[in-house]
């Protein structure tokens, strides 16, 4: 079993994650929004306002420096390797994980369509969300299944704690403890009763 003190702060962890879900709740009452069947309903007094803020693609693209808008094109360039690792991870896991007895990663929760759709964008900017929502979500997605793989492979925190920790790393075994490594590593090769 873990160390009490680090399931202690993982409980409190999730509290905390608990209580951000909650004040999400709140802010969805604060923009006068609700989400019905997966879909997003603003108030239409609402909608109306913000239409009304828009500011044109000219005039939004011209607040930025023209060496700005010169790096658009490599910022596109990376959709080639997003829509690569997308596909590949995808194929990657739905072979390996049911032979490895690992609950898929549902991409949905990852990657998550929805900003570029705001009333209150101009149209580049709805690009531009769309183009983040799809590549950072892609990233996102392939973490979690790279967490998963190596929670099945290779179950062992670093010597240094990472500046971020994926999902999965709390489950894993402390650096140099051979013993438990030893001892427990089927268990928690098959440990993924958390994820529902």
């Amino acid at each position: 079993m873990f160390d009490n003190k680090i399931d202690e702060i993982v409980s409190q962890i999730k509290t905390l994650e608990d209580e951000l879900m909650d004040e999400f709740k709140k802010k969805e009452e604060e923009f006068f929004y609700t989400i019905e069947n997966q879909k997003v309903r603003f108030q239409e007094s609402v909608i109306d306002e913000g239409r009304s803020k828009i500011v044109s693609s000219i005039k939004y693209l011209s607040s930025f420096p023209v060496i700005v808008i010169l790096t658009i094109p490599f910022i596109w360039a990376m959709m080639i390797p997003a829509f690569i690792a997308d596909i590949s991870v995808t194929i990657y896991q739905y072979i390996c994980f049911p032979i490895y007895k690992i609950p898929k990663v549902k991409r949905k929760d990852f990657i998550i369509m929805d900003r570029h759709n705001l009333f209150y964008l101009d149209k580049v900017e709805r690009i531009n969300c769309w183009y983040c929502e799809y590549f950072n979500g892609v990233i996102a997605y392939a973490r979690e299944i790279g967490a998963r793989t190596e929670q099945f492979w290779c179950p062992i925190k670093h010597s240094k704690l990472p500046k971020e920790k994926h999902s999965r790393y709390d489950k894993f075994f402390d650096y140099g403890d051979y013993l438990k490594y030893r001892k427990e590593l089927e268990k928690r090769r098959a440990d993924f009763d958390d994820i529902s």
